[in-house]
């Protein structure tokens, strides 16, 4: 069975692909600018949120991280 972690976020690409920012997607989500600093960093995002990310910058799910197979 193929497993698959996610793990470096590639939301700061997709901002700048996207020309927006944080605070922009913050608006546009009504996702906490403080979260959406924290998957930057380090913290997975919920399915919900990914798919609402997702949504606003036109990319899918999978375009969100870079992905551990194992």
């Amino acid at each position: 069975m193929t497993a698959y972690k996610a793990k470096k976020s590639n939301l700061n690409a997709l901002l700048a692909k996207n020309n927006t920012n944080l605070d922009i997607l913050a608006a546009n989500t009504n996702i906490p600018k403080e979260l959406l600093q924290d998957y930057l960093d380090k913290k997975v995002m919920s399915l919900n949120n990914a798919m609402t990310i997702s949504k606003e910058l036109n990319c899918t799910i999978e375009d969100l991280y870079n992905w551990k197979v194992s």
